[in-house]
């Protein structure tokens, strides 16, 4: 059985709006914008737009379906469907909530990250499958994309 190995892909940070509650378990999370930077030099930024729209379950873990834009310095691109979720304990999401620090290792976010764009050069991105790690600030997010080998 051959193992799975993992290859730094890029660093998304995303400016984001308050989070507007719908009620119920429903509510989403709008995007300002934001910049990306990966391997081999692709760099550009995140276009605003672009929605995470999330389920807070009855256990209280969050499910993430995020859909957005990375545009690069050569003006290419670069769709972004992201779904995955976030588990932690009640006070470390009231630490969040509250826009407190907290460390990534407090709590669990990950997500499975499909990237399609029309452009020749970047084509290669759309035959690979890719998982991340995220960290919640205040007003940003930064998403850790890594390459499935």
């Amino acid at each position: 059985m051959r193992s799975v190995e993992l290859r730094e892909l890029m660093l998304i940070t995303i400016q984001v709006r308050p989070i507007v509650d719908l009620g119920g378990p429903r509510r989403y999370v709008a995007f300002e914008g934001g910049t990306f930077e990966g391997r081999d030099g692709l760099t550009g930024t995140v276009l605003e737009g672009g929605v995470d729209w999330q389920t807070v379950r009855d256990d209280g873990v969050l499910e993430i379906d995020a859909h957005y834009t990375l545009q690069t310095q050569s003006n290419e691109s670069i769709e972004v469907v992201s779904q995955g979720v976030r588990k932690a304990s009640e006070s470390v999401t009231a630490r969040l909530m509250q826009g407190d620090q907290v460390g990534p290792d407090e709590y669990y976010f990950r997500t499975l990250v499909r990237l399609s764009t029309a452009a020749p050069r970047l084509s290669w991105l759309n035959d690979l499958i890719a998982v991340s790690t995220g960290d919640r600030h205040r007003n940003t997010v930064r998403i850790h994309v890594h390459e499935v080998l």
